[in-house]
């Protein structure tokens, strides 16, 4: 059966098709009371749908938000998300929701299918890459988000602005501390772990890695211990995994299940992954290997992603408000909100370290 059209609405109500639109698409130019009704009982006898894009066009809002992420499996970004639908809620708005791997081409897709629906706002969360092969990529999403914000739309980038924008206008960015966070863990931990050090790194000139990265070394170098060493894997759990199976072979000797020597002071090694799901996926590979944690290797993340409540050991991380990151995100969720906000997290030491672990985890 083919949906009913505002022409049949129009013709049963005994209006014009143009009165019909300006009822049933939110125009402010409304006709009276009666003609009202008689429209509006017409369009639910016949069972019409209104069409968004005409109500967006008669309201210049579609009440729509859009969200671009990596993944909406990882917990990182659902939490994220969970924060951009409280704020759309807050809006009475909707969120369309787009996952693209990273890859700033499927991001400027997504953006132009955003923009194409009039999506009131659009709000990016993930790493921004300064990597050679996504030059174009970014040169294109840039492109598209600079013509969207011209065009009267707003974007909210998580952690680093976008790669190439021509202007600042339009854009709102929540900055997040990643470097000075990560110096302050890596301070923390040189206090109580005599061994070595190593991290787990993302591809290079992935920024937010980087930043975690730069941060880890700068509060090595300030506890006055050596640089560690960096593994440049994937920045998720297959990559965390893939680059503990390496580790574990430097931490079993010769082969023995197990690394810690008799009477030793603690584990030799301590691994730093930079976000939880690298050191979920790190966890993972040692522990197929034979080793524990913290007798055998120490390991710590970042984020404090919910999934951290059911893991064992509970895992040190350094703790951000994901939640919150979200809401801030979206344009105009906080009242009289500038171009730029930030926010802040603190270091968390758990059971995987050696410590305590807390009581929230």
């Amino acid at each position: 059966m083919a949906a009913s059209t505002l022409t049949e609405v129009a013709r049963l109500a005994g209006v014009s098709p143009a009165t019909a639109s300006r009822v049933l698409n939110g125009s402010a130019r409304t006709p009276g009371p009666d003609i009202a009704e008689r429209v509006r009982k017409a369009a639910d006898s016949l069972g019409y749908i209104p069409n968004a894009q005409a109500q967006g066009l008669a309201k210049s809002s579609s009440g729509l938000i859009g969200l671009i992420v990596h993944d909406i499996a990882d917990p990182y970004f659902s939490a994220i998300a969970r924060g951009v639908q409280a704020a759309a809620r807050h809006q009475n708005k909707m969120v369309l929701l787009a996952t693209t791997a990273g890859s700033p081409a499927d991001e400027r897709a997504a953006v132009a299918a955003f923009a194409a629906r009039r999506a009131d706002s659009i709000v990016i969360a993930g790493s921004r890459s300064a990597r050679t092969t996504d030059q174009k990529g970014n040169a294109e999403l840039a492109a598209e988000l600079d013509r969207y914000c011209r065009n009267g739309g707003r974007v909210g980038v998580v952690g680093h602005a976008v790669v190439g924008a021509e202007s600042d206008e339009g854009y709102h960015v929540v900055e997040v501390p990643n470097e000075e966070l990560a110096a302050e863990l890596a301070r923390e931990l040189a206090a109580v772990h005599t061994g070595d050090f190593v991290v787990i790194a993302g591809p290079k000139g992935l920024l937010t890695s980087d930043d975690r990265v730069r941060g880890f070394q700068r509060g090595l170098a300030d506890a006055g211990l050596p640089a560690a060493e960096v593994l440049h894997t994937g920045f998720d759990r297959a990559g965390g995994y893939e680059a503990g199976l390496e580790l574990a072979e430097r931490i079993r000797p010769h082969g023995d299940r197990g690394a810690a020597a008799p009477g030793s002071a603690g584990p030799r090694l301590c691994i730093f992954a930079v976000n939880d799901v690298m050191a979920i996926g790190a966890t993972a590979a040692l522990r197929s290997e034979g080793l524990r944690i913290p007798r055998d290797a120490a390991i710590a993340g970042f984020d404090d992603i919910e999934t951290l409540r059911d893991f064992r050991p509970a895992l040190s991380t350094v703790r951000l408000p994901l939640e919150e990151i979200g809401r801030l995100a979206v344009p105009g969720a906080v009242s009289g909100q500038a171009d730029a906000v930030a926010v802040s997290g603190e270091v968390t030491l758990r059971r995987s370290t050696g410590h305590a672990s807390d009581a929230g985890s």
